[in-house]
């Protein structure tokens, strides 16, 4: 929850791919906020009502995939909005943005979407800023694994981070503009 905030706060993108995580860890605890509590929870080490705060939003998230049927796979709502939100800025800055920097980043990174999106067999409902964040959070995972990882694969996904890194910090200052 405490890095959630921060990470919402900071860069959508990194709390998308972080969000992605906790939908994993409450799958590998098998949706028991005890194993939970005791393996992730108690880490943070932090006052009881900090305590009380960070177990409610991990029940919370746990009804939440329960009730959008997801115990499995797929991502929660809240998080698929949060893509599409960054997907629709991608778009306005394509084309009635005309943003120059973002359009070169997309155009070096395209050739790697496409590749990606024909390797991974992925639904053309998957806008190009998804299939990206699922790239990243797929490298994300198998370093984690200690499991090697192509040159090739590793030069694709620079590319979408850059571009990723470089949208976000877009819509970021998009978002304070708003405001």
């Amino acid at each position: 929850m405490i890095i959630a905030q921060e990470k919402r706060k900071t860069n959508l993108a990194e709390y998308i791919l972080y969000m992605w995580q906790v939908e994993d860890i409450i799958r590998a605890y098998q949706f028991d906020i005890t194993k939970i509590e005791e393996n992730i929870i108690k880490q943070f080490q932090q006052p009881a009502e900090v305590h009380a705060e960070i177990k409610e939003w991990y029940e919370n998230l746990i009804e939440m995939m329960k009730i959008e049927k997801i115990e499995e796979k797929g991502h929660l709502q809240i998080i698929k909005n949060n893509i599409n939100e960054l997907y629709d800025y991608h778009v306005f800055l394509l084309t009635k943005g005309k943003d120059a920097a973002y359009n070169n980043h997309y155009q070096q990174a395209l050739g790697n979407i496409t590749e990606f999106r024909e390797k991974s067999k992925a639904s053309q409902e998957n806008n190009d800023i998804e299939l990206c964040l699922t790239a990243l959070y797929g490298i994300l995972m198998l370093r984690l694994q200690k499991k090697e990882v192509s040159k090739d694969t590793l030069a694709a996904v620079s590319s979408f981070s850059e571009m990723i890194a470089t949208l976000t910090a877009k819509y970021k200052a998009f978002e304070e503009d708003k405001d």
